[in-house]
């Protein structure tokens, strides 16, 4: 039997515990930024849970795992297997707030692989992998601007003037026609001429 591993890590970061979530939870994401991430499929998103199929692939080491994560945004993710080469992997995320643009990190994984053959061959790379999460999401957020305060509301939508603001704070557009000539009486011919 393979021995269990237990990571526990945390980390500040000067990002909103939203951002941080967010980045957290988009595993479609994570060949961009996490280099034994081979490819990672989203296979059900919900305001609940998110699950995912993930395909690790590094040093010469590749297996699947599929993973079911429930999840309270922006607080906390789990991370629980359904299928992959581990007799038990389960951990969490917990996200705590630190002010508008900053929050606290924290990563909690139990593991252990389902036969001690595995165990040998892929522990150490894992235990690298394992071991390096927290550092790796901190070192994404880094590559993203700062969290911004929230925008402000938008502006109310102005009213059309009243009549009255219309004749006392009205000011034209277009110039005014040009004064009425007088028409040429019929006596008169139209050239001034008798």
């Amino acid at each position: 039997m393979s021995p269990a591993m237990d990571v526990h890590k945390t980390a500040l970061v000067a990002h909103s515990v939203e951002a941080m979530f967010d980045l957290i939870e988009a595993a479609e994401n994570y060949p961009l930024f996490l280099p034994w991430c081979q490819s990672a499929t989203i296979l059900e998103r919900t305001d609940d849970v998110v699950a995912a199929r993930i395909v690790v692939s590094y040093h010469g080491v590749k297996f699947t795992i599929v993973t079911r994560n429930p999840k309270r945004r922006p607080e906390w993710l789990a991370v629980d297997m359904e299928q992959g080469p581990f007799r038990r992997f389960s951990g969490n995320w917990h996200l705590t707030p630190l002010g508008p643009d900053g929050c606290k990190v924290e990563f909690r994984l139990h593991y252990d692989f389902a036969s001690p053959v595995l165990a040998r061959a892929a522990g150490p790379v894992f235990d690298r992998i394992a071991n390096t999460m927290v550092d790796a999401f901190v070192t994404r957020a880094g590559q993203m601007p700062p969290s911004a305060p929230p925008a402000p509301p938008p502006a109310p939508e102005a009213a059309a003037p009243t009549p009255s603001e219309s004749a006392t704070d009205a000011t034209p557009t277009t110039p005014p026609p040009p004064a009425a000539q007088p028409l040429p009486s019929a006596a008169e011919p139209p050239d001034g001429s008798a």
